[in-house]
C-alpha cells in the first residue's frame, strides 16, 4: 500500500497577501451593534482618531457597504482610492499622520449611487480589502459594521481569523439593548472577546442651564453588562457638537477637547488601550 501525502496544499497568492496585511495589525476590533442608528460610525471614528492622538498608528475600515459613512466623517469624501501600477497595491487614504481609512466610498464616482449588492459580492469586496490593499504597519485596525450579525460582520471575523475584541454600542433604550445582547452573543459564538459596551446618547444636557435630561430612558445597559459579565466603557451624552463634527467632517476630539463628551470619548479610548495592554 502506498504511503498517503498528507502535505498540506500550497497557499494562493490570495493567501499570502491576506496574511501578510494581517502580520502588520497589532490588534484588530471590531464595533458592531444590533440596531442602526445607534453611533457606531461616530464611535469608531472617535476611537480611532483618540488613539492616533495617543501616537498609535490607526486604520479604520468600513465595512458598511450600503451605507458608508466613515470618509464624511473624516473629511475625506470625494477622495478616491489611488490605484498603482501593474503588480502594485493601493495603500488605504491617510488622515493624518497616524490615521489611515478605507471604505466603498473611495471607490464609487458617485456618492448618490447605491450599491445593488447581495451577499456574496459584498463578501467578497470585504475580503478584497484585506486581500488587494497594501495596510501600512499598524497598532489598531478599527472596523466599522453595519448593524446587525449578517453578512459584514461573520466576514470580517472570518476574514481577519483573529480578531482581538469587540465593541458593543447602544442607547439607553430597552428596545435597542434586546438587539445589543444579540451582538453580545454573536461575540461569544464567534470567539471574539468583548472589549465591553458603551451607552451612546445617554443623556441630554443643557448647553444653556446644564439640567440633564434622559430623553432615551432605560435601564438595559446595567443589565446586559451584568448578566453577561462585561465592561460598561463610557456612557456618551447626546451632544450637538459630535453632530456638527461628523457631518463637517472635522475631528470632534481635535476641535472640542474641553467638553465633557469629549472628555468621555478619552475615558473610552484609554480603557480600550489599557485593555489591549
Amino acid at each position: 500500500m502506498e504511503p498517503v501525502d498528507f502535505k498540506k496544499p500550497e497557499k494562493t497568492q490570495e493567501e499570502i497577501r491576506i496574511e501578510e496585511n494581517l502580520d502588520r495589525i497589532k490588534h484588530k476590533l471590531i464595533v458592531i451593534s444590533g440596531k442602526g442608528g445607534v453611533g457606531k460610525s461616530t464611535v469608531s471614528v472617535n476611537v480611532a482618531y483618540g488613539l492616533s492622538l495617543q501616537g498609535y498608528k490607526v486604520g479604520i475600515l468600513d465595512v458598511d457597504i450600503h451605507g458608508p459613512s466613515i470618509a464624511k466623517m473624516l473629511g475625506i469624501e470625494g477622495e478616491k482610492l489611488q490605484m498603482k501600477a501593474k503588480g502594485e497595491f493601493p495603500e488605504p487614504i491617510k488622515v493624518t499622520e497616524n490615521l489611515y481609512a478605507l471604505t466603498i466610498a473611495t471607490l464609487v464616482d458617485n456618492p448618490d449611487d447605491p450599491i445593488i449588492w447581495r451577499g456574496p459580492i459584498k463578501i467578497g469586496v470585504i475580503k478584497q480589502f484585506m486581500q488587494d490593499i497594501k495596510w501600512p504597519e499598524l497598532d489598531y485596525l478599527i472596523v466599522d459594521s453595519p448593524p446587525g450579525t449578517g453578512d459584514e460582520p461573520l466576514s470580517v471575523v472570518q476574514t481577519l481569523k483573529k480578531v482581538d475584541g469587540s465593541i458593543i454600542v447602544s442607547t439607553p433604550q430597552d428596545i435597542a439593548l434586546l438587539d445589543a445582547r444579540k451582538t453580545i452573543k454573536f461575540s461569544q459564538k464567534m470567539d471574539v472577546p468583548v472589549l465591553g459596551i458603551i451607552e451612546n446618547m445617554s443623556t441630554f444636557v443643557c448647553p444653556h442651564c446644564g439640567e440633564k435630561t434622559d430623553i432615551f430612558s432605560g435601564l438595559g445597559i446595567e443589565k446586559a453588562a451584568s448578566d453577561f459579565n462585561i465592561d460598561i466603557l463610557g456612557n456618551i451624552p447626546i451632544d450637538v457638537d459630535i453632530v456638527k463634527s461628523g457631518d463637517s467632517g472635522k475631528a470632534f476630539l481635535k476641535y472640542h477637547k474641553t467638553k465633557a463628551s469629549a472628555k468621555e470619548f478619552r475615558s473610552i479610548v484609554s480603557k480600550i488601550s489599557e485593555k489591549m495592554k
